[in-house]
């Protein structure tokens, strides 16, 4: 009788799971076998998307693109939101002000956070150009030059971000023992000693969280890139995900859906992967403490 009650239970769960999540996964990977354009019948290909895609220097180029993003977003996000949540986890005065000021990024939109910031980071009459030549320093090419307009991308992303880091980890040290750090402190260890080797560990969970979420994130990222650059000077800003919004939908590409979906499909793999990776080095990591 219980295994029936759980059963009608889960079943709403179930058929959510298996419409909106495994058979557009079933039908992705059926469309990145084909040749298939916004019009015209779909032709099988078998895996010669994929065979293409491995081929292809401009995929390779987004994937480093991505990688490069995540390199300066993951660790530098969670490191800077884990030492906003130590400051504001003190007694401070207006700190739960402070903690809606720096969260409510994470309110606004993508597609809106990307026009702001490309409203900044404008080479022209930009908020960010004017400040620096109003103390002296030259224009920064935010648009026109790649390694620039990928900075600025990093810059808005960290300034949407944090706020998720801060709150995750808040909620991490306000749930550890007091009784530990007040041990600690009695033995005579320092602030860092006690930061180090007691409520970082204690962390450990909030941390793992955050980096799935935020790899996962920085593997989707598409509105504030497409909203900021469209991916451009060129693909110098051009990531997975808009690669193959712009195989797949943009009227200035091929339309190919088919190559588009093979690119979906890629992107899902290699985010499985890495979770699994993760996952996996966090759980041998319990095992061993």
């Amino acid at each position: 009788m219980q295994a029936t009650t759980g059963a009608i239970f889960l079943l709403p769960n179930v058929v959510l799971v298996a419409l909106f999540l495994l058979l557009p996964l079933v039908l992705a990977f059926i469309i990145s076998t084909e040749s298939l354009g916004s019009l015209g019948d779909a032709q099988f290909l078998g895996m010669n998307n994929y065979l293409d895609l491995m081929r292809d220097s401009v995929f390779w180029e987004t994937v480093k693109n991505t990688a490069v993003f995540t390199l300066f977003t993951v660790p530098v996000g969670m490191a800077i939101g884990l030492g906003v949540a130590v400051l504001l986890n003190g007694v401070l005065p207006g700190r739960t002000v402070m903690r809606t000021i720096i969260f409510l990024p994470m309110v606004i939109s993508g597609a809106a956070t990307g026009v702001l910031g490309a409203w900044t980071f404008n080479q022209y009459n930009g908020f960010v150009n004017d400040l620096l030549t109003s103390i002296g320093l030259p224009a920064v090419e935010w648009q026109s030059n790649g390694t620039w307009a990928m900075a600025s991308i990093i810059l808005v992303t960290l300034w949407q971000r944090i706020g998720f880091d801060m709150l995750i980890y808040l909620a991490g040290l306000q749930a550890i023992d007091t009784d530990m750090i007040e041990a600690a402190q009695l033995d005579g260890s320092s602030a860092w000693q006690r930061f180090r080797y007691v409520i970082l560990p204690m962390l450990g969970p909030s941390t793992f969280f955050l980096l799935i979420m935020n790899i996962i994130y920085s593997f989707q990222i598409f509105d504030v890139v497409w909203a900021m650059t469209a991916g451009g000077p060129d693909y110098s800003t051009t990531t997975v995900v808009t690669y193959a919004y712009r195989e797949a939908f943009d009227d200035h590409g091929p339309q190919e859906l088919g190559y588009g979906a093979a690119v979906g499909v890629v992107i899902f793999v290699i985010t499985l992967v890495v979770t699994l990776l993760q996952w996996r080095f966090s759980r041998n990591r319990d095992q061993v403490a």
